[in-house]
């Protein structure tokens, strides 16, 4: 990871997915400059995905079901 995503992430206004459930299953996602950080709540220290805004936003339009 380079330092200028380390900075933005650690900046990062982290906000928890509206489909999380209350069993703990729970995913964050942050804005960055041309990205989009998403996270898994319960580890926030732990590794994160970084997808560019047309891929997530293309994800979250139509998610794959359970």
């Amino acid at each position: 990871m380079t330092p200028t995503i380390s900075a933005a992430l650690s900046r990062a206004a982290w906000r928890k997915s509206s489909r999380s459930g209350d069993e703990g299953a729970c995913v964050e996602l942050a804005p960055l400059p041309g990205q989009v950080a998403i996270r898994d709540s319960k580890d926030p220290t732990g590794p994160v995905l970084l997808f560019p805004p047309a891929a997530w936003a293309a994800f979250a339009a139509d998610p794959p079901s359970r």
